[in-house]
This record gives C-alpha cells, sequence and structure tokens, in this order.
C-alpha cells in the first residue's frame, strides 16, 4: 500500500509498503482521511524529536523511518468477534499510545503516560497511508453521515478540550478571554470555548486571513505587530485586562504581551510547546498574582467527550478549519512545503490515499 514514511527532517518519501493486517487484537482501518498536524510540521523541519531515532519506542518497538499522520478517520474493514465494532463502520482514532502501568496512567492520566507516544509519530503505522491496524479501545464510532475529513479536526478539538476542561473554570460565560495564536489549535480552542459557553473571546494573530476566518465566531481579533496587546485586552475590559490566556503559540513575545493583558488573579494556560526556551515574565506573575498552567493533549475522557460535542453538532462551522483537501502523493508539495510557504493562508491540510471529492474548501 501506499505510505508517507518520514526518514528525515525534509525527508519524507511516498512509497510501497506492506499493509497491516487486522488480529485478535487489532482492527483494520481503511483510512480516509489525515490531518497534517503542528508536530507532524516540526519533525518535518526539525526532526526528528518525537520519533523514535535513538532506539524503538518502548510501546510501538518501531524506529525510523515511519508512516506519518496522526489525525486519522477511516471505516472498519475487519475487528476482532470481541469488539463492538463493524465492517464500513465510520471511526475517529484516538492515536495515543500509554503503558496502562506507571504513576500517570494508575491515576487515570494516561496524556501524562512516561511512554507516552502517538500512532504516526511513535510508529504503529499512520494515517497517511491506505490501512491502520490499531486495538479497537482506540477506536470512536461516528455517524455515517459527518464528513470525514470534518472529523479529522476531532483530535486537535481534543487538545482544546482538555485545555479548557483542566483549567478550572466552571463558568466562562461574561468572561473576558484571550487567545494567543490562530493556527488550527488557537482556532479548536474559540470553537470548544463557545461551546462551553464563552461569549468574550479576544485573539491575536498576526495572518490577516486568520483573523479574518475568526471575525465571526469572536468579539475581537487584532494584530499584536501593529497594536499594544495588554494595552489592547485592558482597553476592551474597561481597564481591568482578561480573565483568561490560552496560549496557542509559545513564543517569548506572546506570553509576555499576554501575560501584561491579564488582570489581577488571571489565569495563564498554556497549550503550546515552545519553539526555543521561554521565561516567565516575574513583573508580571508576582505583582499580579497570576497563575501559570500547562497542559498535555488529552486523556480517555476528554477525546471521548470532544467526539460526543461534534456529533451533538456544538462545533458548528468547524468544518471551515479544513482549507486545503489533497491527495496523498502531494502530502509534501501541497502540505508540508506550502503550510512553510504559506502559513498565513492555512488553517488544517488533509490528506487522503483515495479520490480527491470534487471541489476543494478555502479559507
Amino acid at each position: 500500500m501506499k505510505a508517507a514514511r518520514f526518514y528525515a527532517s525534509e525527508d519524507i518519501r511516498i512509497e510501497e509498503v506492506n499493509a497491516p493486517e487486522a488480529s485478535d487484537e487489532k482492527a483494520l482501518v481503511q483510512v480516509e482521511w489525515c490531518g497534517i498536524c503542528g508536530s507532524d510540521l516540526n519533525e518535518y523541519v526539525h526532526g526528528p524529536m518525537a520519533i523514535p531515532h535513538a532506539g524503538p519506542h518502548p510501546l510501538t518497538g518501531d524506529i525510523l523511518p515511519v508512516t506519518l499522520g496522526h489525525e486519522v478517520s477511516g471505516r472498519i474493514i475487519q475487528a476482532p468477534l470481541t469488539s463492538s465494532l463493524s465492517p464500513g463502520q465510520a471511526v475517529i482514532i484516538d492515536p495515543r499510545f500509554y503503558c496502562s502501568s506507571c504513576t500517570a496512567c494508575t491515576s487515570s492520566v494516561t496524556n501524562c503516560c512516561q511512554s507516552l507516544g502517538f500512532l504516526g509519530l511513535s510508529g504503529g503505522g499512520g494515517g497517511f497511508s491506505e490501512k491502520v491496524a490499531v486495538p479497537p479501545a482506540m477506536l470512536h464510532p461516528i455517524p455515517d453521515n459527518i464528513d470525514m475529513a470534518t472529523a479529522t479536526l476531532i483530535e486537535p478539538l481534543a487538545v482544546a478540550w482538555h485545555g479548557v476542561r483542566c483549567s478550572g473554570v466552571q463558568d466562562f460565560k461574561g468572561l473576558p478571554i484571550l487567545v494567543v495564536g490562530g493556527g488550527p489549535v488557537g482556532v479548536a480552542i474559540v470553537f470548544v470555548l463557545r461551546a462551553w459557553g464563552a461569549d468574550r473571546i479576544y485573539v491575536s494573530e498576526t495572518a490577516r486571513r486568520r483573523r479574518e476566518f475568526l471575525q465571526d465566531l469572536v468579539q475581537a481579533t487584532f494584530d499584536p505587530i501593529e497594536v499594544n496587546v495588554g494595552s489592547e485586552c485592558k482597553n476592551l475590559t474597561n481597564g481591568s485586562g482578561v480573565g483568561m490566556v490560552f496560549d496557542c503559540a509559545g513564543s517569548q513575545q506572546g506570553l509576555e504581551a499576554a501575560s501584561d493583558g491579564l488582570r489581577f488573579h488571571g489565569l495563564y494556560i498554556n497549550l503550546a510547546v515552545p519553539k526555543s526556551p521561554i521565561s516567565l515574565p516575574v513583573q508580571y506573575f508576582m505583582f499580579k498574582e497570576l497563575t501559570y498552567k500547562a497542559f498535555l493533549a488529552y486523556d480517555d475522557a476528554d477525546f471521548k467527550a470532544t467526539v460526543t460535542a461534534f456529533v451533538e453538532g456544538k462545533f458548528a462551522g468547524v468544518e471551515r478549519m479544513i482549507t486545503r483537501r489533497i491527495a496523498l502523493e502531494e502530502l509534501v508539495d501541497k502540505g508540508f512545503r506550502t503550510l512553510l510557504q504559506n502559513a498565513d493562508e492555512h488553517i488544517k491540510i488533509v490528506a487522503t490515499a483515495g479520490e480527491l471529492p470534487p471541489t476543494k474548501p478555502t479559507l
């Protein structure tokens, strides 16, 4: 079968590999769509990082090269008799691998497993291929009437859902919130916050097209290059500042500007993996007694809750996040390289090894 294999930075090859098979422990899934994640992009530019290269991954046993792709939707080809899955059933994949025995796992915080891995990054066969074989526990059925490309957005939405839930805030209505960064996770945060009842969301984002995309979803957007973020937050809140920040960018400049915009006893939530070391701006955190929290990925309950919310239509309009649909053979040129060269023009690009639809959504 065809698969996109990662060998080294800027070296992803579309090649023929042996197709996986169903077993008593794994269901065989025909991949329909797979999204390019920021993690995939970081690996393409700077990798291998999370991709096992110094030795086999402890849970998958795999090492370079690996088939990429962890935002995966598909349909069951064959499933173990002990599962409730049936051929033809539409599913979305929770791509995490975890050991179930470390302190984090036994505390039900599986997203912090000491051996945490992801399908398509840590091995196990990724979604930029024709088929994958995974344990049934990783598969969540979805209705047949859901667009399968849009369903791949459940994975980044789950990242956002985890951050919103773990913030500890119970009532978002009326609470002024700043989202730093309008990329896929930042946009996912906006959709999840809206689903949780937030109605005062502001977004700081440098890309004009992304700000335009968000205009009918949030109360205000602004360019941090053109305006002072701290002053803008205070102007929008009668001088007090925002109550929460969701950092989906991971830059020192963004951290400092957003901290300036937080009010006394404000809450700073980080969901971004910084590309370079950052320092906490103590002058803001100490004198305003701010709280900093950081969250990783999602756990079992978060993923399931996100699937339920998605199916119930809680993320109306989320399909617009997909700005390009491409064939697997186009993954490097029209996917990875496009995101690097024209990131401002796109939010999410998805690929398929099957036939492309006659039209492609645009931003």
